[in-house]
């Protein structure tokens, strides 16, 4: 592990040295892909301060590491933001898809922030992914593709996509078909099954026998409607 010497901050450059605290522990989170080498020793060495500087800005480890991840959280925001636009249905696939690719591209700040208990309450993580939800399944509740509670719709999504991740992130040897095939698929079924669900409670599903056959011709109706395009045909 590299260290640097580095001079006692002057009054005034708290703000300064809080940010390369966490410039260090974005680092070693990056190269050890694990939160256990987040210690406060190791930061303050990568830093090139001493470990009681830590402490001014950060309480513990646990405060420290949730700081340094949700560094990455504003660009779940943008990248919601970016594919919300267009047909809504559309749009809530576009956004499940980069919801997951979020995760895996940031496996280490996703498994802390979303995938470990908080006693004290909803996570801050946690809090604004359900609002970026929300705001997506509204517009789809609006324009009459889904029906019903846009919280309660957003959660049963937002559990499906998550789950989807969280296999993958939990079981990386398990041998995935390609990854970014399942995640677009179990979108897919969330999507449909959702706006299927809004329509149809559970205890009024048919038989095995005639919901296929129901089916069956919905998918062609669908299918005759209007040429088929990947890119517009799911949600």
């Amino acid at each position: 592990m590299t260290s640097t010497t580095r001079t006692r901050a002057r009054r005034g450059e708290g703000a300064l040295l809080r940010e390369e605290i966490l410039r260090a522990a974005e680092d070693l989170l990056a190269e050890h892909g694990s939160e256990d080498a987040l210690t406060i020793r190791a930061v303050a060495a990568r830093a090139g301060i001493s470990t009681p500087s830590v402490y001014l800005h950060f309480a513990d480890k646990e405060a420290l590491l949730e700081t340094v991840c949700l560094r990455v959280w504003d660009e779940l925001g943008r990248l919601f933001r970016e594919n919300a636009g267009g047909d809504p249905f559309v749009a809530l696939g576009r956004c499940g898809r980069a919801y997951a690719r979020f995760a895996l591209t940031h496996p280490v700040q996703y498994r802390v922030l979303l995938m470990r208990s908080t006693p004290e309450g909803p996570a801050q993580a946690a809090t604004e992914c359900f609002r970026h939800m929300v705001a997506v399944v509204e517009r789809c509740v609006e324009s009459g593709i889904l029906r019903g509670d846009p919280e309660r719709l957003a959660l049963t999504l937002w559990s499906a996509v998550h789950g989807c991740v969280a296999l993958v992130l939990a079981q990386p040897g398990f041998p995935w078909p390609d990854v970014d095939e399942l995640v677009n698929q179990a979108v897919i079924v969330a999507g449909f099954g959702s706006a299927m669900l809004s329509r149809v409670p559970p205890e009024g599903v048919p038989a095995s026998a005639e919901l296929a056959e129901d089916l069956d011709t919905l998918a062609e109706r669908l299918r005759n409607r209007r040429p088929y395009r990947k890119d517009q045909a799911s949600p």
